[in-house]
């Protein structure tokens, strides 16, 4: 059962000119930043809120380090913008196979690791009205 909005991933060309706009703009401040290799991405986690499951909401700065990564090719093709939204769940293996047996795409076969070493996996955007759609479940300590 899918719980919240946990993020929205936006893509950016300059990570920290992006993490400076949204610090000075809107006061949000960078809670954790990574670098996924295996997603070719560097970013930034702002925390927008808690919520009352126990998890948080976040915006997610995504900027590609390898012009091969999936972030990488959206940028050359659409620029800077809204890339995903990732729904929060407690069993992100059900409810990708409660989705898929609905007729949705299931990108990976097995959820990966994402941001803060939670588990991911997405939704082909073309059953799901447009929308890259994310799956995520946060290690508990998030």
């Amino acid at each position: 059962m899918l719980t919240r909005i946990d993020h929205i991933g936006i893509a950016c060309f300059d990570l920290d000119a992006t993490v400076e706009f949204y610090r000075a703009t809107y006061g949000f401040e960078v809670f954790h930043t990574e670098v996924n290799e295996e997603q070719g991405v560097r970013e930034a986690m702002l925390k927008i809120n808690e919520t009352s499951d126990g998890g948080a909401s976040y915006l997610q700065l995504l900027e590609s380090v390898r012009e091969d990564s999936a972030v990488g090719k959206w940028l050359a093709k659409n620029g800077e913008g809204v890339h995903h939204i990732a729904f929060g769940t407690a069993d992100v293996d059900g409810d990708a196979q409660a989705v898929r047996e609905k007729g949705v795409r299931v990108l990976y076969d097995q959820p990966r690791t994402g941001s803060m070493g939670s588990r991911i996996t997405f939704l082909h955007p073309k059953d799901c009205h447009g929308v890259l759609t994310e799956l995520v479940t946060s290690r508990p300590e998030h």
